[in-house]
């Protein structure tokens, strides 16, 4: 029997496991996704867990298989997506072991594959980047755990592997960015594109170079951050997958109305 889930997460840095289950390795138009899926029971409900970096990090952000990832949890039948990751803070009041649960993005990156539609006239709704149910049952999970979480917050995707130089920091800052990261996108516009609801709950690790003076971000400190709440952020995605809706009651299910498209999807 071919396996199912109806609803994902996707591990970022220092996130590699979630679930005791099954792995299963998949294979898509694309290629194979980051690592192999395991499918568990939650709370009722099958949920499938894919590593984003792979379960070694050995894909950095700009090589991560975005369009292969999407595609395999959307084969398992999943519609419902939650996507954990580190950040960078932007702003001096939101330090490092601040969760964030954005609502907006803005795409620095470039040379990135960013759409499944390379063929006909396929434009997607994506003015609002994230679920607004997956956004409340991080939400609320996190309240529940006594995790504070700030509501709302544009995410600015940097193409990465490296860190912003500290002009580069500043002016994201005053485009109106809250953290930055280089994995958000393309996962958010490949997810809706897939009509699947996408939800991000980020973890800010570190202020972003131009944010105060001093040493520079590093690597260690953001790996660091991470680990020591690792263990927050599993309760609260836990407990968000127990409280979200089975069933897509918005509009990211209904983003390909009435579109025409080029093939089928899985």
């Amino acid at each position: 029997m071919a396996p199912t889930a109806d609803l994902a997460v996707i591990g970022g840095s220092g996130l590699y496991a979630l679930l005791d289950g099954t792995p299963h390795e998949l294979g898509t138009p694309y290629g194979p996704p980051s690592d192999a899926v395991t499918i568990a029971e939650v709370a009722g409900r099958r949920v499938a867990f894919l590593p984003r970096h792979g379960s070694d990090h050995r894909y950095p952000p700009h090589r991560i298989p975005y369009r292969a990832n999407m595609w395999a949890l959307r084969s398992l039948g999943v519609r419902q997506v939650l996507a954990p990751c580190a950040v960078g803070g932007l702003r001096p009041e939101l330090g490092p072991g601040t969760f964030v649960v954005p609502d907006q993005l803005i795409d620095r990156t470039s040379g990135r594959a960013q759409t499944y539609y390379d063929e006909g006239a396929v434009h997607v709704p994506f003015a609002d980047p994230y679920c607004p149910q997956g956004r409340r049952a991080l939400l609320a999970a996190a309240a529940s755990r006594d995790v504070t979480a700030v509501d709302g917050g544009t995410v600015v995707v940097v193409e990465g592997p490296r860190f912003s130089t500290r002009a580069e920091s500043r002016w994201f800052a005053s485009i109106g960015g809250t953290v930055v990261n280089m994995t958000g996108h393309p996962e958010a516009v490949l997810a809706r594109e897939m009509a699947l609801c996408y939800s991000s709950i980020a973890l800010i690790t570190d202020l972003d170079a131009g944010v105060q003076a001093g040493e520079s971000v590093t690597q260690d400190e953001v790996f660091r951050v991470f680990a020591a709440n690792t263990e927050r952020l599993r309760d609260v995605l836990l407990d968000a997958v127990a409280a979200l809706p089975a069933e897509q009651d918005c509009a990211c299910g209904r983003a390909l109305d009435g579109i025409t498209l080029p093939f089928a999807l899985p």
